[in-house]
């Protein structure tokens, strides 16, 4: 029997809720409706109390739960959609992240950010806004690729001390599977080596992560092997596997849903053209989504973020340097 991302994520939930009963989870139609997109089904039958209904603000939700968590609970926040926890801002960099530099309270909250792009969403239901939260000392920032991933990392997020800013990817919800959830994980902050080559090193997370290791597919019947790198969380950030990486292989592709000004890919290239320019033997690339707001229409969307082909065809040109 296999288990979505999806549902990882609400099997995370059920855990920590049945683990801690500090824990409760808090957003909107989050009770009897399950959740925007279903994350939270049966959790309000299940932990009657814990699963609560917030009104529409996404400013008040994280207000409460900074509230919370300063007096000893462990709030997960559910945010609709990514894009609106820009109405919370203020309540996530001034309040949450700030807290404990300020006071020396710790701020353990979840805000849980359903992120990425799908099909006819349009450019207020598909931002990546990753980078934005992570520009902010404070923040921890994960960016789930896997269905393991999903549930170990929301586990850990629930119990650090730190406010973690949780982007889900809802494209990946129900078209990515596992046959089981995992036993052991990489810790947050930690990348990992999805595939292995020595050609190329192509940085990815989240979505594009299965989209790099489709390029890398497609290149090794051309004789090129792709080592594909899953930052997993971009805040921390885990430049050592990056280098190690860019060590074995002299080639550097970063690649990212978001738009490309100040982006995760800007601070690894940034980071490996710092400290490792004696390991690359080609200038490194980037390919992120066109700096545009994001299309409704299907095709343009596809047109508008990377894909395996746009992928390939960047690593192919690097490669030829």
């Amino acid at each position: 029997m296999s288990i979505t991302y999806l549902e990882a994520i609400r099997e995370a939930q059920a855990r920590a809720l049945a683990e801690d009963p500090r824990v409760f989870i808090y957003g909107q139609d989050v009770g009897a409706f399950g959740g925007a997109f279903k994350a939270t089904k049966h959790l309000a039958r299940e932990f009657p109390g814990r699963v609560i209904d917030a009104p529409i603000s996404e400013d008040a939700i994280v207000g409460f739960a900074v509230g919370a968590a300063i007096e000893g609970l462990r709030p997960i926040v559910e945010i609709q959609f990514a894009d609106f926890s820009s109405v919370a801002f203020n309540q996530i960099v001034n309040q949450a992240a700030t807290l404990y530099w300020r006071t020396g309270v710790p701020c353990p909250i979840v805000i849980r950010l359903p992120s990425g792009g799908t099909s006819g969403s349009g450019p207020f239901h598909s931002q990546s806004l990753e980078a934005i939260y992570a520009h902010f000392p404070g923040l921890v920032v994960v960016t789930p690729a896997t269905v393991e991933d999903a549930y170990s990392m929301l586990l850990e997020a629930v119990a650090v001390d730190d406010p973690v800013i949780f982007c889900e990817h809802k494209f990946l919800y129900y078209h990515l599977k596992a046959e089981r959830l995992p036993t052991e994980a990489l810790p947050l902050g930690k990348a990992r080596i999805a595939r292995e080559g020595r050609d190329l090193t192509v940085v990815a997370y989240s979505a594009m992560v299965h989209e790099a290791l489709a390029a890398a597919e497609e290149l090794q019947a051309e004789g090129w092997e792709l080592e594909v790198v899953d930052l997993r969380c971009v805040k921390p950030l885990d430049t050592d596997t990056v280098m190690a990486s860019v060590a074995r292989t002299g080639r550097l592709l970063c690649v990212g849903e978001a738009w490309p000004w100040g982006g995760v890919t800007a601070e690894v290239i940034a980071r490996v053209a710092s400290e490792g320019l004696s390991l690359l033997d080609a200038p490194p690339q980037r390919l992120n989504a066109r700096d545009t707001p994001i299309p409704y229409h299907p095709n343009l969307w596809t047109a508008h973020r990377p894909t395996a082909r746009t992928i390939a065809a960047a690593a192919r040109q690097l490669l030829r340097l």
